[in-house]
């Protein structure tokens, strides 16, 4: 029987901090009572710090991927044309949910190793001329691969071919993590979900969305009622919402958003990208490859790591969880058996990394993959000389 605490090192759901658990642990209140409405409106204001934007964001009982559904019915009808870049795992995923709503999908095919070209981006809506082509559909933090997509790049792209293609973006596992300025950067539909980088339990949905994305919803000829933005305005206003929501959840959402504030976004953005940095030079000392291929886009959420040849991922991923009780992150899709992820998002902080190499490091002995030893001493010596003042 494993003993002390299990680590899970995929890269969400995250491990939820104490101070949340308390927070979700407190007593269930009237959803129609003054209580709630102040629960509920500091909480949807709250978000807008974190998305980083002065409009609204909709919180729906339900997972990322039904964000994902609520962005595409609101925004689209069926028959509209919408360009997306194969990223990984989770934007073929989307891909196929949008071309099940009836939406005809222009794929961008991609190696799974580098984030959406906003070069690519760019040639394409510049040769639509008649502007067919309605969204422009990526996902900022693939979880799949590690591999991070330039948003900011995206939307200069989007802008320099005078499109006026909405921009939809999934930073279901970035947001929280990895820098998103969902109005700076003009998206119009940013999806997430609560346990990733807000530190929670699986169970809340989020759509941020732009005055230019509601104003297409009244024009979306898809059938909705659950997921109807325009439903959840109108109660939102005042801290309620059109039914039952999860209310014990937003308790703990409360609470994250304080964690995150008291942090400071920026300096969480940092700890992120300096507990990655360190994860990739383990890697890199270990003589092991990266899937992401582009520096400009490594994740600060994960660290895919591909297996060599002849060497099976999930093999490896069990011996760890038996041996070390750790779990680590599966290859998805393309990559399944071929790559092993290592989350370090949420609350992760040096020790907690350094307990995740550690783990991987003894997997690599036991399961006997060619690797060099050092990996540790490679990541603590990025993080001995990044300490923030």
């Amino acid at each position: 029987m494993a003993q002390g605490r299990h680590f899970l090192q995929i890269p969400g759901p995250s491990p939820v901090p104490d101070r949340i658990l308390r927070a979700i642990g407190m007593p269930v209140l009237d959803h129609r009572g003054p209580d709630f409405g102040k629960l509920g409106h500091e909480v949807l204001e709250g978000c807008k710090a974190v998305f980083q934007t002065s409009g609204p964001v909709i919180i729906y009982p339900g997972s990322g991927t039904g964000a994902w559904e609520a962005a595409i019915v609101n925004t689209l009808s069926p028959g509209d044309r919408v360009l997306m870049a194969e990223t990984g795992h989770f934007a073929s995923l989307w891909c196929k949910m949008a071309r099940r709503w009836g939406i005809e999908v222009e794929f961008l095919p991609g190696d799974w190793r580098r984030g959406a070209e906003p070069e690519r981006i760019e040639a394409v809506l510049a040769e639509d001329r008649a502007h067919a082509i309605r969204a422009v559909m990526v996902v900022h933090n693939e979880t799949s691969t590690g591999a991070t997509s330039r948003i900011a790049d995206i939307r200069k792209a989007m802008d320099a071919a005078s499109h006026p293609a909405l921009l939809l973006v999934d930073s279901i596992s970035g947001l929280g993590s990895a820098d998103l300025r969902h109005e700076e950067w003009g998206i119009d539909v940013t999806v997430s979900c609560s346990q990733k980088g807000l530190m929670l339990p699986p169970g809340l949905g989020f759509n941020a969305v732009s005055q230019k994305a509601i104003a297409a919803s009244r024009e979306s000829r898809m059938p909705r009622s659950y997921w109807d933005w325009n439903d959840m305005l109108g109660p939102n206003s005042t801290g309620f919402f059109p039914y039952t929501p999860a209310t014990n959840m937003l308790y703990g959402l409360r609470e994250a958003l304080a964690m995150l504030q008291e942090e400071g976004l920026q300096a969480v953005f940092a700890r992120h990208k300096r507990l990655a940095a360190a994860a990739r030079a383990a890697v890199h000392s270990w003589g092991l490859d990266i899937q992401c291929q582009d520096e400009r886009e490594h994740s600060p959420v994960l660290t895919a790591v591909v297996m060599p040849e002849g060497h099976d991922a999930d093999r490896f991923r069990k011996a760890v969880l038996d041996s070390c009780n750790m779990s680590l992150g599966a290859g998805l899709g393309k990559v399944a058996g071929r790559v092993f992820r290592i989350g370090h998002l949420g609350e992760a902080n040096d020790l907690t990394l350094m307990a995740a190499l550690a783990g991987v490091e003894m997997g690599l002995s036991l399961c006997q993959v060619p690797h060099r030893k050092g990996g540790l001493d490679a990541a603590s010596t990025v993080l001995a000389n990044t300490v923030p003042s």
